[in-house]
């Protein structure tokens, strides 16, 4: 086995009609191992502006914490925790609370889609979990959804809710708070 990095072996190769001589070899390892760093840069940018962009929310301070992201072929997989309510509003009642975490985590939903396709431009569909993490209590998932690149949803549309429906996201909105979804695996 030989690395990008080395030089070349010598022996026959494609310059000398035989296509399956070890130059062969070292090319098409070569190209995979490039197509591969190229991903990995991809997705380090993609969680650098995660970080960057997503740090603060409008309604929550809290960070997304982000769980699982996965590349295979054009289909990404990416899973977090939404953003608890804000500390700051906690002399709210608990269902104002509960919509404000609501509406950030649609609102989240939305600019991660959107970073993803930004970011990762081989990616053309994307499965997206996102979980509600209650104080001692195993993760809810709260919204899912396999969405696409090619959805064009008008930013402009007045309801926060139709415009994630619209974008490929299935959750229950009952009363202005995210219900918990039957796990799908």
């Amino acid at each position: 086995m030989f690395w990008p990095w080395e030089s070349l072996p010598s022996g026959p190769g494609p310059a000398s009609g035989n296509k399956a001589g070890p130059s062969s070899l070292y090319v098409s390892f070569r190209f995979d191992f490039t197509e591969m760093m190229n991903q990995l840069c991809e997705i380090g940018n993609f969680i650098r502006r995660l970080r960057v962009q997503l740090r603060f929310g409008e309604l929550s301070r809290e960070p997304l914490r982000l769980l699982r992201l996965e590349w295979r072929d054009d289909t990404a997989i990416c899973d977090w925790i939404a953003r608890s309510p804000d500390k700051w509003d906690k002399d709210l009642t608990r269902q104002m609370g509960e919509h404000y975490a609501s509406l950030q985590a649609l609102e989240d939903a939305i600019a991660v889609r959107h970073l993803l396709f930004l970011t990762l431009p081989d990616v053309s569909t994307a499965q997206i979990r996102v979980y509600r993490q209650p104080a001692d209590q195993p993760p809810e998932l709260i919204i899912t959804g396999m969405v696409t690149r090619n959805e064009r949803v008008s930013p402009h549309d007045p309801s926060l809710a139709m415009r994630a429906k619209l974008y490929g996201f299935q959750f229950r909105l009952e009363e202005g708070k995210l219900e918990t979804l039957e796990c799908e695996e």
